[in-house]
């Protein structure tokens, strides 16, 4: 009886007894690999009771038991290194894309409104803002130095700020130059993500764009529980507060959720929105499915949706008109 074990395959008598063995090279890398294959193939393996620690050193693939253990124990350790690193899969590494997109959004305007309330005493009359503030202070500081040619000399010739000091000067170049690597680093996350959807879903790029399907995916968790959501789920998806909401204190239902960026919805006249979103919602769940089980792109999904938002907006021109609450009269009542 021949039996499979993480150090190589042991060839066993009727009577328990080791007839032969191939042993496997003590290589720590190569024995992690075939104990995940064992675990995948299930073949052949020890029966219950069986004492692998034993057989090893009758095989002659260690020479005692504190050496068997040592090794399994830094196999055991490389196994789990290599599992971690295959579970990172490439839906896994957009969500922590998006997530990090989400961190320096957040940080980069927290230090834009700083940058522009502190700049503002300044330079009041600059009218300038975000990433544009932030590179106009990288290239002149004091709107002193503002050259002739620039449109908002004039400006700063008769503005009305505080003079800015060389220490203040410095201390806000080097902010701006912070905040000008933040918006760099924006546009790198945002480049990767659009790379990666085009490869990892290319259905839900085509319908939702990049950045909305990544954040779908993001959301659901993974591409295989996107897929899985019904469209239903898909439309309301990032509705939580509005949905807990609904159910709590009967509030009206919402017809959308992070959808409502996708030009189809938020272009649309109000009335006919819910439609739409449950039309895009219905294309979305099945580009996902194509995505997670082929990954072939589908063009005919783009024209069938536009088709069909057309139709819905051509049967709904015109917002529904209220219906006028009937009140029955009171009946007078009689003279006895």
């Amino acid at each position: 009886m021949k039996i499979n074990t993480w150090f190589g395959v042991l060839d066993m008598g009727s009577n328990g007894e080791l007839l032969a063995s191939e042993l496997f090279p003590k290589t720590v890398r190569e024995l992690a690999l075939r104990s995940l294959s064992l675990k995948d193939s299930r073949q052949n393996l020890p029966p219950e009771g069986f004492d692998l620690a034993t057989a090893a050193i009758e095989c002659g693939f260690v020479d005692s038991f504190s050496e068997y253990y040592s090794l399994l124990h830094e196999v055991t350790l490389e196994t789990v290194k290599i599992q971690v690193s295959e579970a990172l899969t490439p839906d896994q590494r957009v969500i922590q894309a998006v997530e990090a997109l989400d961190d320096i959004n957040e940080t980069t305007n927290s230090l834009s409104e700083r940058l522009f309330e502190w700049y503002g005493g300044y330079f009041p009359e600059s009218g300038l803002s975000g990433e544009a503030l932030a590179a106009f202070i990288v290239k002149y500081g004091s709107r002193e130095n503002i050259s002739p040619e620039d449109p908002l000399y004039l400006k700063a010739r008769d503005s009305m700020g505080a003079k800015l000091e060389a220490a203040d000067e410095v201390l806000l170049k080097g902010f701006a130059e912070s905040v000008c690597g933040l918006y760099e680093r924006r546009k790198q996350v945002e480049a990767y993500i659009e790379c990666s959807m085009e490869t990892l879903a290319p259905n839900l790029t085509m319908l939702a764009g990049p950045m909305l399907g990544a954040r779908l995916i993001s959301i659901a968790g993974s591409l295989e529980k996107l897929a899985f959501f019904p469209s239903s789920t898909i439309q309301v998806i990032g509705a939580n507060k509005a949905l807990f909401k609904h159910l709590r204190a009967r509030a009206p239902s919402p017809k959308h959720g992070v959808i409502y960026s996708h030009p189809l919805i938020n272009t649309s006249p109000w009335w006919v929105r819910g439609k739409v979103a449950r039309a895009l919602a219905a294309k979305l769940s099945l580009a996902a499915r194509i995505d997670f089980y082929s990954a072939k792109k589908d063009p005919s999904l783009a024209g069938k949706l536009e088709e069909k938002v057309r139709k819905l907006r051509a049967e709904n021109p015109r917002p529904p008109q209220k219906r006028q609450e009937v009140r029955a009269k009171p009946k007078k009542k009689r003279r006895k």
